[in-house]
């Protein structure tokens, strides 16, 4: 029986970054594979008539969620910038996640970002940030001619329209078998689901 979960991510959602630094340890300790699937959360956000994240229409959300990144990367010992932006425009980073899984170098390349943007503070809609990216990655700074091809652009709307048809409101989400998980704090429990097998 194959254990797998799905990893729905935006590059421009902070609680992802804490599930890309620790998903990979994880999963695997458990026996179970991972497909990592970035999409895009503005489509979902416009769908229920937001233009921006809910922790900007939400002042007091938004500090709060601010603050707990803040407890959280300090206990985990993880780097934790705030970006001048938020949320930035992740557009180009998820095109290029696309383009490196294509060459089994998604997770390297998606931590990079997630880095980049919220250990220390970039801009990842930068294509140099990107650039940067790649190389951490093992990429060559070439692919980035890959955001602009057609191919990779429906690639990104159809795995967004995926997440939408899997009624994923936020990210990080995981599915294993028909069932739902959100959140960084879900993250163990569909961990555990996928290793039962239990569908």
């Amino acid at each position: 029986m194959t254990r797998r979960i799905t990893f729905w991510f935006e590059f421009a959602s902070t609680y992802s970054y804490l599930s890309v630094m620790r998903i990979g340890g994880l999963a695997t300790a458990r026996g179970v594979s991972v497909t990592w699937k970035p999409f895009l959360l503005g489509p979902i956000f416009a769908a229920q008539g937001w233009d921006t994240s809910p922790f900007n229409i939400y002042p007091a959300k938004g500090r709060y969620m601010w603050r707990d990144m803040e407890r959280i990367c300090a206990a985990r010992g993880l780097p934790f910038s705030r970006p001048a932006v938020f949320p930035q425009n992740g557009l180009k980073a998820a095109r290029l996640a696309l383009a490196a899984a294509e060459q089994d170098r998604i997770a390297p390349f998606t931590k990079a970002v997630f880095q980049a943007q919220f250990g220390a503070g970039m801009d990842i809609a930068d294509e140099t940030v990107l650039q940067s990216c790649l190389s951490k990655a093992g990429l060559d700074q070439s692919l980035m001619q890959r955001t602009r091809a057609p191919d990779i652009k429906s690639a990104l709307r159809a795995q967004t329209d995926e997440a939408i048809a899997a009624d994923i409101f936020g990210a990080p989400s995981f599915t294993s078998g028909a069932e739902l998980f959100w959140g960084d704090d879900r993250l163990e429990q569909a961990l555990e689901h996928a290793a039962r097998g239990t569908f």
